[in-house]
């Protein structure tokens, strides 16, 4: 695989409730964290899902004046540095859109990877952390649990500005398929008491 090439699960064109304003969130696919209860399991293989290079994503999803930014979550965005450079690049150079990417890694940790480093220069906000369940965020801070810091690496955002409106997010696409999204776990069918 190319190494500009991202290996993306799937991308959500619009979301309210996974950083401030209105975002489009892509997931990258691959994670060897594999945190106990981790709300996107199926992020966690490495087999390949979707290529695609920074261009070709943000021409099958041109944001428009409505998005404020993207939101990178995984999977593990840093396991994919090199495309996830030009992604959060191409981001703010291209589309003046804010950034915030989530990882399972610290900050300190990222710090100490060589070829990570050129991403924070793109990052308005770095999210960071391992998932610990018994640590799960009781409040509408945009993060799994309480162990995460939130990195202000510009001065776009303040912490307040990472307090959502709810926890989890429910999408009905135009083709009827339900997403669901953001710090927590939902049954669809139960929540839309549907017999099965």
């Amino acid at each position: 695989m190319s190494h500009d090439l991202l290996n993306i699960h799937s991308i959500i064109p619009l979301s309210k409730v996974n950083g401030p304003g209105n975002r489009m969130v892509v997931f990258f696919q691959g994670c060897d964290k594999n945190c106990p209860g981790c709300f996107n399991p199926d992020t966690h293989s490495f087999e390949t899902i979707s290529l695609y290079s920074p261009g070709a994503l943000f021409k099958k999803y041109p944001p428009n004046k409505r998005i404020e930014g993207i939101t990178l979550s995984g999977g593990e965005p840093f396991l994919q540095p090199e495309g996830l450079f030009e992604l959060l690049k191409t981001a703010k150079e291209n589309f003046n859109l804010s950034t915030v990417v989530y990882t399972g890694f610290t900050y300190k940790e990222i710090r100490q990877k060589p070829e990570c480093l050129p991403c924070l220069e793109f990052i308005d906000v770095l999210i960071d952390g391992r998932y610990v369940e018994s640590k799960k965020e009781p409040s509408l801070l945009a993060r799994g649990s309480t162990n995460q810091r939130l990195y202000l690496l510009s001065s776009r955002y303040k912490r307040e500005d990472f307090y959502m409106p709810g926890k989890i997010e429910v999408i009905i696409g135009k083709d009827g398929v339900v997403t669901n999204t953001g710090f927590g776990k939902i049954d669809i069918k139960q929540a839309m008491q549907i017999e099965t």
